[in-house]
């Protein structure tokens, strides 16, 4: 079996594959994970009766960071409590959830009192999505191409396509790097009171943060792009050297063949490029030294 065969199938593979996992990973919530024992919260505030105490137990009753929440790139999800205070719909998983504010229209000024490094958050955040967008749009297009390569094993367009799937690699992976970039934004900054640096220090110490399996699914998917990549390049590699040695045959078949000189000699007639030590003695010779 050709070489180009087998790397042709191994990329178009690993391609879906790459395809398959970004696209759960971009739709799902569970990018993280956090954990909120909100029993333990509740325990230790009822000890206390101050006034802080107390209103730091009614925004456990009604702010939605006190819960338990997955969340993802659109949506904060709720698998266990809900908050009472805030609209949450059924995802299509059947989980209560709620959409992340991107503020693409502030039509109430929502964002005047943001800080500079909330502002920073926001911009890498849209930005984010813009790239996963790009490389979705990058991956269609290495579809259309690979499917017009294959059909006409053309190398040109199997490069076109390994180059289209690498820039989609760099794009996701770009894209991951600004997710973490809002990720730190989130925990080190002050970018907004729901986010760790505005917290009490009881919602800290009771609260756990895990990367969930959507976060593990993007970056195998970016993994595997690279892979469907490098395979798509060597499909090309592969496919040029069969074109050429095709060429090269059929070559053989189209050049004339010119006859040579020496058919055409007549006999008796001595060549002119050859040249002989003694008289040339024919057949009946009345002269040579072997008639008898």
């Amino acid at each position: 079996m050709p070489c180009s065969a087998v790397t042709l199938s191994l990329a178009t593979i690993t391609s879906i594959i790459a395809v398959a996992l970004l696209t759960i990973a971009f739709a799902t919530d569970n990018w993280l994970y956090i954990e909120v024992k909100r029993t333990n919260i509740q325990n230790y505030l009822s000890k206390h009766s101050d006034a802080q105490s107390q209103a730091l137990l009614e925004s456990v009753n009604s702010k939605y960071y006190y819960f338990t929440r997955t969340k993802g790139l659109f949506r904060i999800c709720y698998p266990k409590e809900r908050p009472p205070t805030v609209k949450t719909y059924l995802s299509p998983v059947e989980t209560h959830c709620n959409n992340i504010n991107y503020y693409i229209s502030d039509e109430d000024n929502d964002t005047r009192d943001f800080t500079d490094d909330a502002w920073t958050k926001l911009h890498m955040s849209r930005s984010m999505i813009a790239l996963f967008v790009i490389a979705f749009l990058s991956i269609f297009s290495a579809f259309c191409t690979g499917v017009a390569g294959c059909w006409r094993r053309s190398p040109g367009n199997i490069t076109a396509t390994a180059i289209l799937m690498l820039l989609a690699c760099l794009l996701s992976a770009g894209a991951m790097g600004l997710w973490h970039g809002v990720e730190y934004f989130e925990k080190e900054k002050v970018v907004g009171e729901e986010f760790y640096q505005q917290w009490s220090n009881v919602l800290r110490v009771n609260t756990r943060i895990n990367y969930d399996w959507s976060y593990m699914l993007a970056w195998v998917g970016v993994a595997w792009s690279l892979v469907a990549a490098i395979l798509f390049s060597g499909a090309a590699i592969c496919l040029r050297g069969e074109r050429e040695r095709e060429e090269a045959i059929n070559m053989q078949y189209l050049m004339p063949v010119y006859p040579q000189k020496q058919q055409y000699a007549y006999a008796g007639y001595p060549m002119a490029h050859q040249q002989f030590a003694g008289p040339y003695y024919t057949t009946g010779s009345a002269y040579g030294p072997y008639n008898y």
